[in-house]
């Protein structure tokens, strides 16, 4: 594809678990850019619903599809470090609503302080993908008839690993019985 920028860029999330706005994100960093690393991130403070290898597999599967696009882990770096280590030039970030741009302009300031060769761009997915997040899609899963209702939100194999995991939390709750 011609106009791409020149370069390695830097995707760079929790993905706990992966949406389909993580997948246009995904996408659309493909498009532009030489060669894009999603980069799975585990902060030591952060407790995460799903493992570091689960996210990272949905991701290589995710990214298959695309030659440019390869998967990598951050564990207690700095994204801004991380990026200078694996000489990407660019990152990626997702604006879906006000309080992502609040919190993305600090960090893209932030990131200039540590890298200032690192160029941070903004993409804004459509209208149907704004309000998707990957808390939103785990508040979703329980009540009767959420298969349906989660299943358009996200990938078909994170979709089978979270019917799985509904299944795993149904177990241990009647196992332990109901919280007190």
């Amino acid at each position: 594809m011609t106009g791409k920028m020149n370069g390695r860029c830097v995707y760079a999330g929790s993905f706990d678990p992966p949406t389909n706005g993580h997948v246009w994100m995904i996408e659309h960093g493909a498009q532009l850019f030489d060669e894009l690393i999603i980069a799975v991130a585990k902060h030591p403070e952060k407790e995460y619903t799903f493992s570091i290898e689960d996210r990272l597999a949905w991701l290589e599967e995710i990214a298959a599809r695309h030659e440019n696009v390869s998967v990598a882990s951050i564990q207690n770096e700095f994204l801004a470090h991380y990026a200078k280590r694996v000489d990407a030039r660019f990152v990626i970030r997702g604006i879906r609503h006000e309080d992502d741009y609040q919190y993305e302009r600090g960090m893209r300031y932030v990131n200039s302080d540590l890298n200032p060769e690192l160029t941070t761009v903004f993409l804004m997915p459509p209208r149907t993908l704004c309000e998707l997040s990957s808390s939103f899609v785990k508040g979703m899963i329980g009540p009767e008839g959420w298969e349906p209702v989660v299943e358009r939100y996200v990938p078909a194999a994170v979709f089978e690993r979270l019917e799985l995991f509904h299944v795993e939390q149904l177990r241990s709750f009647t196992a332990d019985g109901p919280p007190e």
